[in-house]
């Protein structure tokens, strides 16, 4: 294929009444952070564009980035740099062992399983585990780690592959990867191929409605292919022949739903957890081209209030870095049209990221120790879905005098000042 193609067909019920609703700047893959010798090359960029189905609701963009590109040429995110999220996907497994009745020995599947952080603690509990990761390095890494994985694309060829060696799956799980893939409908066929009669597929994406209430715009990236609602689901698994039975709201990265599926007619009774979001999501209008408008309105009054936050600070003198390299920071910095003198630097947990350059902007991404040695007075904290652990664990870059300009659901300072007031308000 070339580097991206057009796709003009829904994703989850196959439909052609495709309408554009948004139009973000331009940029590369939002993850593909540069070594030195790669700053002086032109980087190539892809279009960021919004389409709503008028059939089934569903938010997806249109343009769809080669996977090579995306995944197996320099991808380098990881779960276990985030602590929160660690223990989100500890927690996640205990719950799920123990709602399903999960003994030792059942097979237990992670779809884009990174490093395999999820299936480490299914793996405690005694579990046979396997992951599915396109990226080599990645899963390279988990399967060092005492996580066999496999990389691969999951389709439906290697979901027969993996039955016929490992047998049915008691479990298969998948978290933030079903907004990634192109193909879900064949995945979805992979997945019910796979499952034993009784099995349960659950799987956690990011909530469009978080999304739209929050104007967190900057999820928007050419990863993310899709935009999750309830509704739109039903139309897909009705047409593969399995059926959703719960939904629940969690609140890792920055919104998200947690989906349980099963075989049609399976064991579980559905709940009434699921018509209840399907009227919310009717209740805000997310079904409507009219919302997206006011949806921008929203993200560019973001945008203004925050370039006059750092404008204001580097007319007083003063220096601002960032925290946080995630995928999303591409999408925030270059629409929000942020200067390379604005930020002098990034600093993140991740440390495959370090020595990198952001994409377009050139910014090095350093140590968070750099943090203390080169005294910001200010920082950008671009990983905004874990602020409160990024100002906790660094609470003496506070108490020095320094600050944190927190950029949505609306641009704000943290100081000394107004720190303690912040959090109450942020933890009621």
């Amino acid at each position: 294929m070339a580097d991206y193609y057009f796709r003009d067909r829904c994703r989850m019920c196959d439909g052609t009444s495709l309408a554009k609703v948004m139009t973000l700047e331009s940029t590369p893959p939002g993850n593909n952070f540069l070594q030195v010798d790669e700053i002086s090359h032109t980087e190539t960029v892809y279009p960021l564009e919004l389409y709503l189905c008028s059939q089934c609701t569903h938010v997806q963009l249109g343009h769809v980035v080669d996977p090579s590109i995306l995944y197996r040429k320099s991808y380098n995110y990881v779960s276990g740099t985030s602590p929160a999220f660690v223990r989100h996907l500890r927690d996640y497994a205990s719950d799920m062992i123990r709602r399903f009745s999960l003994v030792p020995d059942d097979l237990v599947v992670d779809i884009g399983s990174n490093d395999g952080t999820c299936l480490q603690g299914f793996r405690t509990a005694g579990m046979n585990v396997l992951g599915i990761d396109p990226a080599p390095q990645i899963a390279e890494r988990a399967t060092a780690a005492g996580v066999p994985t496999v990389f691969e694309f999951f389709s439906i060829d290697l979901a027969e592959r993996l039955r016929a060696k490992h047998g049915p799956a008691s479990f298969i799980t998948s978290h933030n990867t079903c907004a990634h893939i192109d193909r879900l409908d064949d995945v979805f066929r992979a997945v019910n191929h796979w499952l034993d009669y009784d099995g349960v597929f659950v799987l956690e994406v990011g909530y469009f409605l978080d999304v739209y209430q929050n104007s967190w715009f900057d999820t928007i990236y050419h990863e993310h292919l899709d935009y999750h609602t309830v509704r739109p689901f039903e139309a897909l698994l009705s047409r593969i022949g399995m059926e959703l039975f719960r939904v629940e709201r969690v609140s890792p990265q920055g919104g998200s739903i947690r989906l349980f599926t099963q075989r049609a007619n399976g064991p579980h009774k559905a709940d009434d957890s699921i018509s209840s979001l399907v009227a919310l999501e009717r209740h805000h209008q997310l079904d409507r081209p009219e919302t997206f408008i006011r949806f921008r309105q929203r993200i560019d009054e973001v945008g203004v209030q925050l370039k006059s936050i750092v404008s204001g600070l580097i007319k007083q003198g003063k220096s601002i870095a960032a925290f946080g390299a995630p995928t999303k920071s591409t999408t925030l910095l270059t629409h929000f049209k942020l200067a390379r003198n604005e930020v002098d630097f990034i600093v993140d947990d991740n440390p495959l990221k370090h020595g990198l350059f952001s994409p377009l902007l050139h910014i090095p991404v350093l140590n968070p120790a750099e943090l203390y040695r080169r005294r910001s007075d200010y920082l950008l904290i671009l990983a905004w879905n874990f602020a409160e652990q990024i100002m906790t664990a660094h609470a003496a870059y506070l108490e020095r005098g320094g600050g944190f300009i927190l950029p949505m659901p609306v641009p704000r300072i943290v100081d000394r000042h107004n720190a303690s007031k912040s959090q109450a308000r942020d933890g009621a």
